[in-house]
């Protein structure tokens, strides 16, 4: 009988934590009519308990795709602030020690949080137009997987257990360099110097001019800090490397761009993401060179796929 009443009890205690949490995310849960219908106001968070502040319609589409980042800081303003430990839980002190980011020429200052180093190191205020929604277009709280499965991500809604999706931001500028489909003879870290240690002034002078015409892209600073050091151009492209596979690159159409795709680029798209995209594109000073813009017939691969 002990057991039983046991049971019982914790049956409805499951029952009653999911009936609460089922009737926060009713009161808090977006509108579905659009974006329109949420007042959204300058202090999010005021009147709001944690739970009830987290499913806040800001949190999910519509609402999340024209949120600003003073809105999004207003709650979560900390993600800013200098928090970088003097040293490490085994002692290692971060004055005495180079993190991977700090290797490049690019790159000034201490060790940074990784909020900083997107939004407000001088590299990132410099060449990146970064906004809170560029990664964080919404999750599913409740499930963080897509109840029944599916095959993938597009249909979920989600990405699955991320807050995030990885494949369509971070990979943009953490993937590896892909040398093998660019022609190059090996990795540009052991091939540099033979090659100019300059992208702009050999082969992107004429090939891929059209580049980082993206909103989260500052591309006119991007070329001018790439003529200054190649690190810049690295840094996004194989420097910063965290995956093993390169981002696929939209192949924006150049003046004299091949009428024929090489086999790795057939299924690439030509154009960026809608959300993404310029109103006006940003002249790159490359497209001002008088070089011929026709690739050498012997190197069909080096149309690029390092330039978005």
């Amino acid at each position: 009988m002990k057991k039983t009443g046991n049971k019982f009890a914790s049956v409805c205690g499951v029952a009653i934590f999911f009936w609460g949490t089922m009737a926060v995310a009713a009161e808090a849960q977006p509108q579905q009519s659009g974006a329109s219908s949420v007042q959204l106001q300058p202090s999010l968070a005021t009147g709001l308990d944690y739970e009830r502040a987290r499913w806040h319609p800001l949190h999910f589409k519509p609402a999340i795709d024209t949120a600003t980042n003073e809105q999004c800081l207003s709650c979560h303003q900390e993600v800013l602030e200098p928090s970088v430990k003097a040293q490490s839980p085994a002692g290692v002190k971060a004055a005495d020690s180079l993190a991977w980011y700090q290797t490049l020429e690019v790159y000034a200052g201490e060790q940074e949080t990784f909020h900083r180093r997107h939004l407000a190191t001088p590299l990132a205020q410099r060449v990146m137009d970064l906004k809170c929604n560029f990664c964080h277009q919404g999750n599913s709280l409740r499930e963080e997987a897509p109840i029944p499965p599916t095959n993938t991500t597009k249909e979920a809604g989600f990405t699955l257990r991320k807050m995030v999706d990885p494949q369509e931001t971070c990979l943009r500028c953490h993937g590896t360099h892909p040398y093998e489909i660019m022609g190059l003879p090996g990795p540009w870290e052991e091939n540099r110097e033979s090659l100019g240690n300059s992208c702009t002034s050999a082969c992107h002078v004429a090939i891929r001019t059209s580049r980082h015409q993206v909103n989260y892209l500052k591309a006119d600073e991007i070329e001018k800090a790439g003529q200054e050091n190649n690190d810049t151009c690295y840094g996004c492209h194989g420097g910063r490397q965290w995956y093993r596979i390169s981002y696929a690159y939209p192949r924006h159409a150049w003046p004299g761009m091949p009428d024929t795709a090489p086999d790795w680029a057939k299924d690439r798209p030509t154009e960026s993401d809608p959300r993404f995209r310029l109103d006006t594109p940003v002249a790159a000073s490359a497209k001002d060179s008088t070089t011929s813009t026709e690739p050498a017939k012997s190197e069909p691969a080096k149309s690029g796929d390092a330039k978005p």
